[in-house]
């Protein structure tokens, strides 16, 4: 570990954000990743120089600026594709991964789905992938169904058949916001795929922290947020496969995502132009571009080692508090899961509890990580959340841990 340590320590330095003090003038030990990541030096550059040097609108100039915005927008989702294995006309521009699944809902589900189909998603999802499936089947008459998990967040897949009966659309998360768990894609994709279904993911928490290739896992869509992988907030993508996209209807109209308009009728661009209506988030795409080529610098395999051995000293440390109340919820140690730790501390409140760690500069998430049904079926009010990233080591791990015994001896935990 102690090499590996070594290395995201370097790593660290690429993040201005982080050599900041708080204002009580603690380190920032940022464990909030699986919300929002931080950028690096080279992702606020390229967006700044891109202002500064090739801003102009795109695609329409035929002037030396437009066309090199235009060029570095589309180099951007050449770089994006390349990424997850896709090819740039599979890659649509949205701004965050919640657009890319309700561009699906309503332009792919309202043309597919009829009474007596079906939907099939999760009891882990992020409200993201649960509230538009929720009124597509409203709007359609499709049924909504539900993958369960047991106590520790792990799917139940022994009736899937029986549940993909009826299917048209499955949509899953890659990976679990609240509890790290890692859905097993190899296994239910091609059971979704015998029963006639279409499949989605979210991967939102899966693209930024480990190899993901589209082809390999052969799933139909997938979608994803920049600003959970270095990039900029407001860009993010939709990956289709090519036929499905083709034959979807715009999900927005406008300028940009046409071929020719009259009076009476309108033709409409070719993918993926189509879906993207009106001017275009050019410079945080081409940003987002920038924070693929750091990733792949670092390199994905390193980066999904490296939390790997951060998740486990995680919780290897959390055991010794466990006497004092401190339950850690989620896959069991062991377990492959994503760099994602959910726990309560005692009757400590999830809020006060991130409060009192923010007292000593850690940050955490608290609350229902936008997953009330998880929530209320685990019979938790909230949790606290650690999520871990490239960036962070050890040393965050130990900072973590002494706020929590603080906590302890504020609250007299045994």
């Amino acid at each position: 570990m102690i090499a590996v340590d070594e290395r995201a320590e370097r790593i660290a330095h690429d993040f201005p954000i982080l050599a900041r003090r708080t204002s009580r003038g603690k380190r920032l030990a940022f464990l909030d990743s699986a919300a929002s990541s931080q950028k690096p030096r080279a992702v606020l550059d390229a967006l700044v120089n891109f202002y500064e040097r090739d801003y102009a609108n795109i695609h329409r100039g035929v002037y030396e600026l437009a066309e090199r915005a235009t060029n570095a927008f589309e180099g951007a989702r050449e770089k994006v594709a390349g990424f997850i294995n896709a090819e740039p006309a599979e890659i649509v521009w949205t701004r965050n991964t919640t657009e890319a699944i309700n561009l699906v809902s309503f332009s792919w589900g309202m043309q597919n789905l009829r009474p007596g189909d079906a939907i099939l998603t999760s009891q882990l999802e992020h409200h993201s992938n649960l509230v538009p499936w929720q009124l597509l089947a409203a709007k359609t008459g499709a049924e909504l169904r539900f993958i369960e998990v047991d106590e520790f967040g792990i799917h139940r897949l022994d009736d899937l058949d029986r549940k993909l009966e009826g299917v048209k659309l499955v949509a899953v998360s890659h990976v679990s916001n609240s509890l790290g768990t890692i859905l097993p894609l190899a296994e239910i994709v091609p059971r979704a795929h015998a029963a006639g279904a279409v499949v989605l993911v979210d991967a939102a928490q899966s693209v930024p922290h480990m190899e993901v290739d589209v082809r390999a896992l052969d799933v139909d869509f997938l979608a994803a947020s920049g600003h959970k992988m270095c990039g900029p907030t407001g860009i993010g993508f939709l990956y289709g496969k090519r036929a499905l996209l083709e034959a979807m209807p715009p999900f927005l109209t406008g300028g940009d995502m046409i071929k020719s308009v009259g009076y009476e009728q309108t033709t409409f661009n070719e993918i993926p132009w189509k879906f993207e209506a009106g001017t275009s988030n050019i410079a945080d795409a081409v940003a987002l571009g920038a924070a693929v080529d750091y990733l792949q610098e670092i390199g994905m395999g390193w980066i999904r080692d490296h939390e790997r051995s951060l998740t486990a000293y995680a919780l290897e440390r959390l055991r010794e508090l466990e006497p004092r109340g401190l339950a850690v919820y989620g896959p069991p140690a062991g377990t492959e899961r994503g760099g994602i730790i959910s726990f309560n501390f005692g009757d400590i409140h999830a809020h006060d509890l991130a409060s009192l760690l923010d007292v000593e500069g850690v940050a955490v998430r608290a609350g229902h990580h936008c997953t009330m049904p998880l929530m209320e079926k685990m019979g938790w009010p909230a949790t606290a959340r650690a999520s871990f990233y490239l960036y962070n080591t050890e040393e965050d791990v130990e900072q973590l841990i002494s706020a929590l015994h603080k906590a302890a001896q504020i609250f007299k935990l045994a």
